[in-house]
């Protein structure tokens, strides 16, 4: 597992955590100064962090990221606000740098004061631990989980004429997941050179169609935050740097889909693919909204290929559409076609949904050329159990 030059980062536990086997503090350093910018939550109640972070990027003077799950240090005031600024300062102190050039990620519990004591010492004990193996790596992305079931990186790498270019990229999330990013995280590391206005439009645009595209329940949290770092050791041409964009949009795409795939008593990965719209706002909000749809995720669950769900879904997601026109297919399969209901082979339908991790729902128009790719997941009672027991 290639990190991107000029980085290092580790990850442990610190005790956030009551589970001593679960890391709750990662680093991530820089060796030199680097190219930064975020992505962030569109809730208007943010999390300390976020406030942190959103001044501090886009830059070009950035030197590494403290992370801490666990505590959200969210709805936590000013004291919250002066706990994140501290963390930076720890880990600064730790990287030879000023408190100014770190950026912080929080996640976990809503509302609770963050341990400072036990975060200090974290910080200090993982500093001494930075690294790039992959017991490392693997260490630094386990330090952003929460109740995901397993960490999620994403690798590229990028021939250029002074070497090999690489990206890394980490995400955490299972639950509180909606549009527009919710309670997760994600940290992209690449060796490309960015400067900061570029970095901050590639992000965005890969977000976009990545993070912005998922979905576990559709709630939106305080905490989102997606990460692009550079530690601008190769010079691309322009052709690698198209290279570079692309390699990037898709780590974003890989870990973007890991999160509903790992969403919590999750059994389904569903994609729901909007075809035929007038522009690519139709198409997305027809798309989540039938991700989001409670009918349309448990009749996945029960492997029932209900497509009034679907359709009706789409009919409710305030977008100006003919009827007549949508055709929709699950699975490959066929089920309304030009406004009508077809005949088809329910069980065999069903059997497609029971039988594989993933479902296709692939809902088409005839209004234009525009479409998106949105990915949600089924639910179950397991989500209800889990979400119903996470604080009590």
């Amino acid at each position: 597992m290639k990190v991107p030059l000029g980085f290092s980062m580790s990850g442990v536990h610190a005790g956030i955590k009551q589970d001593k086997t679960r890391e709750d503090i990662s680093l991530i350093k820089s060796e030199s100064t680097c190219t930064a910018a975020g992505v962030y939550t569109q809730n208007k109640v943010v999390a300390a962090p976020v406030i942190l972070d959103r001044q501090r990027t886009p830059a070009a003077d950035i030197r590494g990221i403290v992370i801490n799950s666990g505590n959200a240090n969210a709805c936590t005031g000013e004291q919250g606000e002066q706990d994140a600024e501290e963390m930076a300062r720890l880990a600064a102190a730790e990287f030879g740098a000023n408190p100014e050039q770190v950026l912080v990620l929080s996640t976990g519990i809503i509302g609770e004061p963050m341990p400072m004591p036990t975060i200090a010492a974290g910080i200090k004990t993982v500093a001494s631990q930075l690294g790039t193996d992959e017991a490392q790596v693997v260490a630094a992305a386990r330090g952003l989980m929460t109740t995901d079931t397993s960490h999620k990186i994403a690798v590229r790498e990028i021939p250029l004429t002074t070497g090999e270019g690489r990206v890394m990229g980490f995400a955490k999330g299972a639950a509180m997941i909606g549009p527009n990013m919710a309670t997760m995280l994600g940290v992209i590391l690449t060796d490309v050179a960015l400067s900061p206005d570029e970095a901050q439009q590639l992000l965005c645009d890969a977000v976009n169609d990545s993070f912005n595209c998922i979905s576990v329940e559709g709630h939106m949290s305080t905490n989102d935050t997606v990460l692009l770092l550079s530690s601008n050791q190769h010079q691309p041409t322009d052709s690698e740097r198209a290279t570079l964009h692309e390699a990037i949009h898709d780590a974003c795409i890989e870990l973007a889909r890991a999160i509903p795939n790992d969403g919590e008593g999750a059994t389904h990965l569903i994609q729901v693919d909007v075809s035929g719209c007038r522009t690519r706002n139709e198409a997305h909000q027809i798309a989540r909204t039938i991700a989001d749809s409670a009918l349309v995720k448990t009749a996945v669950t029960g492997a029932d290929p209900n497509w009034g769900r679907i359709v009706s879904a789409a009919g409710y997601a305030k977008v100006d559409f003919d009827p007549s026109e949508v055709c929709l297919k699950l699975n490959g399969t066929m089920l309304y076609e030009a406004g009508n209901p077809v005949a088809f082979d329910a069980e065999s339908v069903s059997a497609s949904i029971r039988e594989n991790r993933n479902t296709h729902i692939d809902f088409r128009l005839q209004q234009g050329d525009a479409a998106v790719t949105f990915w949600t997941c089924d639910l179950t009672t397991e989500y209800v159990h889990l979400n119903a027991d996470y604080h009590t």
